[in-house]
């Protein structure tokens, strides 16, 4: 159209800011909000409310050093398990981890694609080194053909076809119910809560109809790990053993393959790139006797999301765990990958500070 259909709106505080994109995006605009790891803390509520509620929202997390302020003009993956099941009760979010600059800019719409038709929200974790450190990527482009993805949204003429409308029935089988947008028409009038609700929309503190609903919010998730990005794997080397990583370890990641490589030491790569893992991450884990799970920060909290939601052998994983706060070089994952290979050659590597092993 030419026109410019947007609005910048700065918020009294993160409250208010979830709020509004939960506001936003429930009223059938596309709305996000960006903070960081404190700000993912404050938004817990309203991420269950969204979550429950089956409302898309889209946030960004720029990963900081943690916890409380932290130190917060340095970096690290530090809310990778705070994303992932933000807020009480039984709640699992779908995330995107981009490597790098370019890769945010594609991700922010297929977060939205995702958000809309999943109804819940997605959370793009990036850190402080993208969000803040000058990087070189290729010229970005955007596709003018492009359609939002607006999922299972019923229109007036959809919605006047129908006996009834029942706003959290799964008529699919897929778990994801279809919605309306408010006005659209009487006949589709629901009353979001974020409190006990039948499939069909109405208040309840029955034991068996509760479980309906959040038995369903499973199938959408395992629906959601066909739709998530794939991850990023490189098995050339055709080894046993594999790194695996996410986000801005990438770059480092692999100058230390090359490093290795030059060293006769093949080592195979994934880099995941979201939550909830896809069929690629298992038969990669499966495929490979040993696996060096390379993150930045102090509880390896990528090695634990692995252990609870695929099948791997905790006995496989060795974690190598960088929190400094400087971004991760290569020659403290060349250190740590000889250290468990080769130690007799550790006293040949860079030395690296800022982390360990194990």
């Amino acid at each position: 159209s030419g026109r410019k259909n947007f609005a910048f709106i700065q918020a009294e505080d993160e409250l208010a800011a979830i709020g509004m994109v939960i506001g936003a995006m429930w009223n059938g605009a596309r709305a996000f909000t960006a903070t960081s790891g404190p700000g993912i803390s404050l938004m817990n509520e309203f991420l269950g409310l969204a979550y429950y509620a089956e409302v898309p929202a889209v946030i960004f997390d720029i990963q900081r050093v943690g916890p409380s302020t932290g130190m917060p003009t340095r970096t690290q993956q530090g809310d990778l398990m705070e994303c992932a099941y933000a807020s009480h009760g039984d709640t699992r979010h779908v995330c995107l981890y981009p490597a790098n600059a370019e890769e945010c800019f594609y991700m922010a719409v297929q977060a939205f694609d995702l958000a809309e038709r999943l109804q819940t929200p997605v959370m793009v974790l990036s850190d402080l080194d993208i969000g803040m450190n000058d990087w070189m990527c290729r010229d970005l482009k955007w596709d003018d053909n492009y359609r939002p993805d607006r999922g299972k949204v019923l229109g007036k003429a959809e919605v006047l076809e129908l006996k009834k409308f029942y706003r959290f029935l799964d008529l699919d089988d897929d778990g994801i119910p279809y919605r309306t947008l408010p006005g659209v028409h009487p006949k589709a009038a629901y009353f979001t809560r974020g409190s006990g609700h039948t499939q069909y929309g109405a208040y309840t503190e029955d034991s068996a109809e509760y479980q309906v609903v959040l038995d369903r919010l499973l199938r959408k998730w395992a629906t959601a790990k066909r739709l998530v990005p794939r991850a990023v794997i490189d098995a050339t080397a055709g080894a046993a053993t594999g790194i695996v990583s996410v986000g801005s370890c990438d770059g480092a990641i692999r100058e230390a393959i090359d490093v290795l490589k030059r060293r006769g030491i093949g080592v195979d790569y994934m880099r995941v790139r979201s939550f909830p893992f896809s069929e690629d991450v298992e038969r990669f884990l499966a495929a490979h006797e040993r696996l060096f799970v390379v993150e930045q920060n102090r509880d390896a909290q990528l090695r634990s999301l692995l252990t609870l939601e695929t099948a791997v052998e905790k006995s496989k994983l060795r974690s190598l765990l960088h929190y400094s706060g400087l971004p991760i070089s290569s020659s403290f994952i060349v250190a740590g990958v000889l250290a468990e290979l080769e130690p007799r050659q550790l006293a040949t590597a860079q030395g690296a500070t800022g982390g360990r092993s194990g």
